[in-house]
């Protein structure tokens, strides 16, 4: 295989990561495949549903986290694309000397299967990175996909790989977690603000039993905690539900300002949709490898860390109910030692498996392996 690759990667977003996880592990790992050597360059849609809402919802706010993503992230390179007569010149413009073209699950139908149409002709490996649950709760969705045109699948998790391999027949499948970027994603010494945060979306009624039980019950039971909650797309009802609790809602929060909240915080909280708690039992989302690289001491509703990612207990704290998580809480907050310990073990193991590095290394394996 040659040293140095031409990859080029589809994401929705790679600017915006409003309402959209998704943007955090794909911007670490494109930069450090870049720093490995290969020749990497993002596609984007212009316009795209993240960055127009973070535009429009967010408005001034907006400015200082793009102009604060551009910063971080100066050596990427971006290139935007209009989803209309003009891609197909994009595409093969861009694409005519590509080796390999990894393409994220959240991108049009349309603009995957342009994509794939193209690889006879330009001759290029094609991968198909998935970082939802959707194989899982609505497969149906993916066969808008030429699922058969791809050379392979990117799973997060073991569980998902299995989806693919023995649902939909797909002959290559690699597990590839998530992992965090440690450069943005570390320990800072700051004067606790708050005593609970939780930072997560609403997740369209995805996980609305969990948070009731596990952050609005304990912190209606406690009004002399701090409990601090970021997210975006809030229905009214859900808003009521926490005020009412007399929690703190504070809106969007742009993931690199995400650090200074963990550090200003004596608890985070980790609250799965129940689809990773269920089916895809195993799999952890972006906030548990980032929450563990700054050192913060994660209290979790019940997951299963199947795949022997972390060491439970000791890297975090996985309670079994509401009532468990109340008395977790209520010892933590009162054991600093045991907080500062839970949040070392937690970046030890970050630091020693999960890092966007460690990633990017074992993709340029999958890849020597896909092109031998």
């Amino acid at each position: 295989m040659k040293s140095k690759l031409k990859i080029h990667i589809f994401a929705h977003s790679l600017v915006s990561d409003w309402n959209h996880g998704n943007a955090h592990f794909l911007r670490a790992l494109a930069r450090d495949l870049g720093r490995m050597g290969h020749d990497v360059r993002c596609h984007e849609e212009l316009g795209s549903w993240s960055l127009s809402n973070l535009v429009q919802n967010e408005r001034e706010r907006s400015i200082a986290a793009i102009d604060h993503f551009r910063e971080t992230f100066k050596d990427l390179r971006i290139f935007f694309y209009r989803n209309d007569s003009t891609l197909e010149n994009h595409l093969k413009e861009h694409l005519a000397d590509a080796d390999l073209v990894i393409i994220h699950e959240w991108n049009h139908p349309e603009v995957v299967n342009s994509i794939l149409n193209l690889k006879k002709e330009l001759k290029f490996h094609a991968l198909f990175h998935d970082t939802h649950h959707r194989a899982y709760s609505r497969p149906g969705e993916l066969l808008r996909f030429h699922m058969h045109l791809f050379d392979g699948v990117l799973a997060f998790g073991e569980a998902l790989r299995k989806i693919y391999k023995d649902g939909f027949g797909m002959s290559n499948v690699w597990t590839l977690h998530e992992a965090a970027d440690i450069e943005t994603f570390h320990p800072i010494a700051a004067k606790k603000d708050a005593d609970i945060l939780w930072i997560g979306n609403w997740g369209d009624d995805e996980r609305s039993r969990e948070l009731q039980e596990f952050l609005i019950e304990p912190a209606s039971e406690s009004p002399d905690r701090k409990v601090v909650v970021h997210g975006v797309r809030y229905p009214d009802n859900a808003l009521a539900s926490l005020k009412n609790a007399g929690i703190e809602y504070r809106g969007y929060i742009p993931n690199l300002e995400v650090p200074q909240a963990y550090a200003e915080s004596a608890l985070a909280l980790h609250l799965p949709r129940n689809q990773y708690a269920n089916g895809l039992s195993g799999i952890p989302t972006i906030r548990v490898f980032e929450a563990l690289a700054c050192a913060a001491t994660l209290v979790c509703s019940p997951w299963q860390d199947v795949e022997g990612l972390f060491r439970p207990n000791m890297d975090f704290i996985c309670v079994p109910s509401g009532e468990a998580m109340k008395a977790e809480i209520n010892h933590l907050l009162k054991d600093e030692t045991a907080r500062k310990q839970i949040g070392a073990n937690g970046l030890q193991t970050i630091h020693a498996r999960h890092t966007s590095m460690h990633r990017a290394e074992q993709l340029t394996e999958i890849i020597e392996e896909l092109v031998a």
